[in-house]
């Protein structure tokens, strides 16, 4: 069996689509948990009525408040061998359940499943923004290669991966995730050493809409990217030998250095542009790259966003992690 969590939070009028969705997958066995996170639309009818015409669905209410809380909610009474997640706004391909499932019976526990993802909108045509992330997103997935380039975005879409129960408890879950709750659990999987399983077809339809989530609420501002990335770069990949050095003085360099001086956090920052060579940023005088020169070990944050940069192959003394 597979247990799928869905939290839903005035999801209306794109939850039906998303139930629908979800009965008719072919892979039968489920556990359908939707978890209703205070809504003050009519979603919780809608759920009422699909509960009553199928036995596979169960209705909780969030025993706190949020996302995070009504997936724990949800997690607490998951059943199956297999678990996942779903947004209540978003379509499943029919034959998803079905595809991640197999995946992970072939490749047994330790592993995660993952397919490629497609873009829709309701309303407006796809911005083109969001057509080359999801390109992007399904090319690491079709290479097996999420976790390389895991520090410049959340490589695995919240609602497109499957894992065993076991592997997702062992891992404490969504217990005490941080916002955005989606990145920092896959940053969980990726450091318990669970490895990746992948699909080239589409089994997820995103969809997007002028109500999303990840458009209005704060907790997924790109600011709050940065402080979950330093969190994890300095726990698992900072060495107590290692030079820690910010590469790239624009906005997203001195947010970077901003929360790393507000977290007592020594670096050297560096960048190649003459102009900025010996400037004082927030007391911190930029240095050349002339740097990475010395048979140091050093740890570097790439915080350049330019189309034409690309991160030098790590040498012995230089190891390069890029953020954008």
């Amino acid at each position: 069996m597979v247990s799928i969590i869905i939290p839903y939070k005035n999801p209306l009028p794109y939850f039906e689509d998303c139930l629908k969705s979800i009965v008719n997958q072919s892979h039968k066995k489920l556990q359908i948990i939707l978890v209703n996170d205070y809504s003050t639309d009519d979603s919780e009818k809608l759920a009422f009525k699909y509960s009553n015409e199928d036995s596979r669905i169960e209705l909780v209410k969030n025993i706190g408040k949020g996302i995070v809380d009504a997936l724990n909610t949800g997690s607490e009474i998951a059943k199956g061998k297999y678990i996942t997640r779903m947004d209540a706004d978003d379509i499943m391909s029919e034959n998803k359940i079905e595809i991640l499932r197999s995946l992970l019976e072939k490749k047994k526990t330790k592993h995660i499943a993952v397919g490629n993802v497609k873009y829709f909108a309701s309303k407006k045509p796809m911005g083109n923004g969001y057509l080359k992330y999801a390109n992007w997103l399904n090319e690491l997935t079709s290479k097996e290669k999420n976790f390389k380039e895991i520090y410049k975005e959340c490589t695995i879409p919240s609602c497109c991966w499957m894992m065993h129960r076991s592997d997702f408890e062992n891992i404490k879950g969504f217990k005490k995730l941080d916002y955005p709750e989606d990145y920092d659990f896959l940053f969980r999987v990726h450091y318990n050493q669970i490895k990746l399983a992948t699909t080239k077809e589409i089994i997820h339809l995103w969809r997007d809409h002028p109500m999303r989530t990840s458009r209005n609420s704060k907790d997924y501002l790109f600011e709050n990217f940065i402080p979950l990335k330093l969190k994890y770069l300095i726990e698992k990949e900072l060495k107590p030998k290692d030079e820690l050095v910010l590469w790239g003085s624009g906005k997203k360099g001195k947010l970077i250095a901003k929360k790393l001086i507000e977290n007592n956090c020594s670096f050297t920052w560096i960048c190649n542009n003459p102009k900025k060579i010996g400037v004082e940023i927030y007391q911190q005088k930029i240095q050349s790259t002339n740097m990475l020169k010395l048979e140091k070990k050093k740890l570097i944050i790439c915080s350049i966003s330019s189309k034409d940069f690309k991160t030098p192959e790590n040498s012995k003394y230089n190891k390069f992690i890029s953020f954008y």
